[in-house]
């Protein structure tokens, strides 16, 4: 999941000259335990060096393990590394981007109508990785979308919803975005945190998904390398639609639920997202 390009991780490459102008505004929407700012970094480089903090903090070790995994364009982490961010991605807790079940976001006194929006905050990014929490209130949706040549990482961290994922079975992009695409079914479950860490690869672990929040949510995504417009990585919408919608004999008819018609789409007006200031823990960095 991420909203740099098509309206998914972030509105542009430089979040503070970006930033969307309702931080104010949605702050007591969500809320931090800890009044902290984290000033974050454009750029990795192999020559900056990490200090870490002296409580060596969950998010510290997290983003060590990053720059350990993601090593830039057109690479993808080895199954080690998968493993090595997995572990510590599933040890993580809200509290560790100073989030808790406490406050009031995920304390909602009112019934929410409509499809309300979803917030997000950027706590680092540079060319390799970015490291972003999106808050979903309940019944809000992230639309069906996809993440080009990219691996992702999500954690659920607070919360309930629904996740519906698909892989194209055939992943090279055909020139006609107008023609529906097959795709294999991944996941239609309903997820509870803390759950165990997912993981979605280019082509392969349901790259094309979407979000249903059933409780107000906060999901941490890792994402290797960001959306990028300019480097090819924009985001896709879809629409999906049941196999027996089109007639094809790719697949038996008792194989037919595992399957769907994926039609590429505009964005939706559901996915537009409104960007807050990360204060949570910081992630300590000297050059």
């Amino acid at each position: 999941m991420g909203i740099e390009a098509g309206g998914l991780v972030e509105q542009g490459r430089d979040h503070h000259r970006n930033k969307v102008n309702v931080v104010g505004h949605h702050h007591h929407h969500v809320g931090y335990m800890k009044n902290k700012v984290l000033r974050k970094r454009k750029y990795c480089s192999k020559n900056r060096k990490v200090k870490h903090s002296s409580s060596d903090s969950a998010l510290q070790r997290l983003f060590v393990s990053c720059k350990d995994v993601f090593k830039g364009l057109g690479t993808l982490p080895s199954p080690h590394h998968v493993q090595e961010l997995c572990s510590v991605l599933d040890k993580f807790r809200p509290e560790d981007v100073g989030l808790s079940s406490d406050l009031q976001f995920f304390k909602p006194e009112t019934e929410v109508k409509g499809t309300p929006r979803v917030t997000y905050t950027t706590i680092y990014q540079c060319n390799n990785f970015s490291l972003c929490c999106f808050f979903i209130p309940a019944t809000g949706v992230i639309p069906l979308h996809n993440h080009p040549g990219m691996t992702v990482f999500s954690k659920l961290l607070l919360g309930k919803m629904h996740i519906k994922s698909y892989d194209l079975v055939d992943p090279i992009k055909n020139s006609d975005a107008s023609q529906v695409r097959l795709a294999k079914l991944k996941a239609d479950s309903v997820f509870t945190a803390p759950s165990k860490t997912s993981v979605l690869y280019p082509t392969t672990g349901g790259n094309i998904h979407a979000f249903t929040a059933i409780t107000p949510c906060a999901v941490l995504d890792v994402i290797g390398p960001p959306y990028s417009k300019e480097d090819g990585r924009d985001c896709s919408y879809y629409k999906d639609h049941p196999y027996a919608s089109y007639s094809d004999a790719k697949v038996t008819e008792e194989e037919g639920d595992h399957y769907g018609w994926l039609e590429e789409i505009e964005m939706p007006d559901n996915s537009e997202m409104d960007g807050i200031e990360y204060l949570g823990p910081q992630i300590i960095e000297t050059i």
